[in-house]
């Protein structure tokens, strides 16, 4: 088999691995929340960024090195944070992050990721990035702070766009629960999938490792018992202000993301209190069904933020041709958690290699379809962009450059 013959796209995979991952894994990987508008959004406002294609340009050699948070990386996208990736597909977190390390791109892991950072930790060379889901007790921060640390991981990535849980109705009528529930009906599905049961069987149901850690707090809450649809992660889970944000840029040693950023003045107040970069994202519609799609306020945010500023997107990311757009409208770096998984679900390691060398080839193709070597000269063969804002002057009022954030607490 010639993968790039058989399977030359990503929605290639994406067909493949429907037939290979049990049916409630899929609805987890693949599903939103509502209707899925803002994810459909997503993905038709990205067509909607058109480039103009050159000629007479002569030979075009690409260049996609890319520098982020004062790091050099051979190519302009990573590798996204996915909770429980492991319920995707047998061992994802170790089999990405060995392939980001390979690949020289960053890889970012889950608070709720199905292993944890200690397991991964062999695994990821120096391209570590830790996703933290604000904890309600902050001792609780505080210790997975320092485990992330001492596991490898350099940058932190703080989500900040769950302030409450979204329904996600494909998840719920699949009867996904967490933990999981041995139910026939999931046997059943297992059974359909026999590489994926195997998998499992080498790594273990997957679970919330990390959260189960820490489940000792979990008799301190005021909760109460949860309904089907939650799990023990929403118990740790808080809804972040920028005083919780303060308090956490103070406790980590190194750059801090913001992940969840939709608005221009947001953005301006994250580069000013010392926040790294933000990082434009609607949670790939898996949060709420009203929202505008990330790709259309994306041009705003680079405006209010000046053109130095590091931003970081993602939301509806399908090909290369869709990170070279996001670059044209502002972004400096790109990020994609399904693409990746499912590769991981068509092929396994082999298949999310494969997503990865899809990707890179189509970056290629694009800038030689437009006369340029570097993503980022993208900028200057835009076309019409429809509604979406223009990338004018910064805001009235912004400031040039970040202010001091606070210094880091020692544990």
């Amino acid at each position: 088999m010639d993968l790039d013959l058989d399977y030359p796209a990503i929605s290639d995979l994406r067909r493949r691995a429907k037939r290979r991952i049990p049916h409630f894994a899929w609805e987890y990987l693949d599903s939103a929340t509502g209707e899925e508008t803002t994810k459909s959004r997503n993905e038709e406002d990205l067509d909607r960024v058109l480039l103009t294609p050159a000629i007479l340009r002569g030979e075009v050699a690409p260049d996609l090195r890319t520098t982020l948070l004062g790091r050099d990386y051979p190519l302009p996208f990573g590798v996204a944070p996915v909770g429980m990736s492991g319920m995707i597909w047998p061992g994802a977190e170790m089999i990405l992050a060995a392939l980001a390390r390979d690949l020289g791109i960053p890889y970012g892991l889950s608070t709720v990721a199905c292993h944890l950072p200690d397991t991964v930790k062999p695994h990821i060379g120096d391209q570590g990035w830790f996703q933290l889901y604000p904890t309600r007790d902050t001792d609780v921060r505080r210790d997975i702070l320092r485990r992330a640390r001492e596991c490898g991981f350099h940058t932190l990535v703080v989500t900040a766009d769950i302030p409450a849980p979204a329904r996600r109705e494909r998840q719920r009528r699949a009867h996904l629960n967490q933990p999981m529930k041995i139910s026939p009906s999931i046997l059943a599905q297992v059974a359909m999938r026999p590489a994926w049961a195997l998998g499992t069987l080498r790594h273990g149901r997957p679970r919330l490792r990390l959260m189960e850690d820490y489940a000792r707090f979990l008799a301190e809450r005021p909760e109460g018992s949860l309904d089907s649809t939650k799990h023990m992660g929403y118990l740790l889970r808080t809804a972040p202000d920028w005083d919780y944000l303060a308090e956490t840029l103070g406790e980590w040693d190194g750059p801090v993301i913001v992940k969840g950023v939709m608005e221009p003045a947001d953005a301006l107040r994250l580069r000013d209190m010392g926040v790294a970069a933000a990082w434009v994202s609607n949670h790939s519609g898996r949060q709420f069904d009203a929202s505008p799609s990330s790709v259309s306020v994306l041009p705003a945010v680079r405006a209010a933020v000046g053109p130095d500023y590091p931003l970081i997107f993602d939301s509806g990311i399908r090909s290369g041709l869709d990170i070279v757009r996001a670059i044209a409208l502002g972004a400096d770096f790109v990020m994609l958690g399904r693409a990746f998984h499912y590769g991981l679900g068509a092929f396994g390691a082999k298949g999310a290699a494969h997503a990865a060398h899809i990707l890179t080839e189509d970056i290629i193709s694009t800038l030689g379809q437009i006369g340029v070597a570097r993503p980022v000269e993208a900028r200057d063969r835009l076309a019409h962009v429809g509604a979406f804002p223009p990338m004018a002057a910064p805001v009235a009022g912004a400031t040039r450059g970040p202010v001091p954030r606070p210094a880091p607490k020692t544990a």
